[in-house]
């Protein structure tokens, strides 16, 4: 089974490379953003404290993640080709706990690392959020979002380069060359 940490600061590309790698590989596809917005759109208790966090651009706390991740993988069918992480891990504790997961359930991944240049993810992310409507998609959300990505997910590349896990790519090209990138990758996987 094939599992990959899609990572990368957020207008990198990742939900664009997921839906490329789950035609390709044919692997299940977890957005933790989708995931967290259909809880918030739900009204729920936790949808209300996950939309407090969100919209103000911070990460929502390590054990809400656990739990979603958890039955998400619980939930996985028997002939499940892997997963797409995408959006989690964020933190190291997030990543270590990950980690020891996927060893309960008897897997492991390799984390595929979208590195932007900061202006370009600024643009990318401006421009979605004329298309999109998303209202975390204004300049301050979007470089307290960035200033987040560096301080609290970017550290979790040194941990899976330390596991023999890491795989950067260049995300400042086109989405096919990133693809081109990403293929290469997970072929040798």
């Amino acid at each position: 089974m094939l599992n990959i940490i899609l990572c990368g600061a957020p207008g990198s590309g990742k939900g664009t490379q997921s839906e490329f790698i789950v035609q390709k590989y044919g692997l299940q596809h977890l957005s933790t953003g989708d995931v967290l917005r259909a809880e918030i759109a739900k009204g729920s208790e936790l949808g209300k404290q996950i939309d407090a966090l969100i919209s103000k651009g911070n990460l929502v706390p390590d054990d809400m993640m656990y739990g979603v991740i958890e039955n998400y993988i619980a939930g996985l069918p028997a002939d499940c080709k892997g997963t797409i992480f995408d959006g989690y891990p964020r933190t190291v504790a997030q990543a270590e706990s990950l980690t020891q997961l996927l060893k309960k359930y008897g897997m492991e991944a390799i984390m595929i690392d979208l590195l932007v240049d900061e202006q370009l993810l600024i643009q990318r992310l401006i421009e979605r959020g004329k298309v999109s409507g998303r209202t975390d998609d204004n300049l301050n959300t979007i470089r307290h979002r960035i200033a987040v990505y560096h301080q609290q997910t970017e550290p979790i590349a040194l941990y899976y380069l330390h596991q023999g896990n890491y795989c950067p790519v260049n995300g400042n090209h086109n989405m096919q060359d990133v693809f081109l990138q990403i293929e290469r990758i997970v072929d040798k996987a």
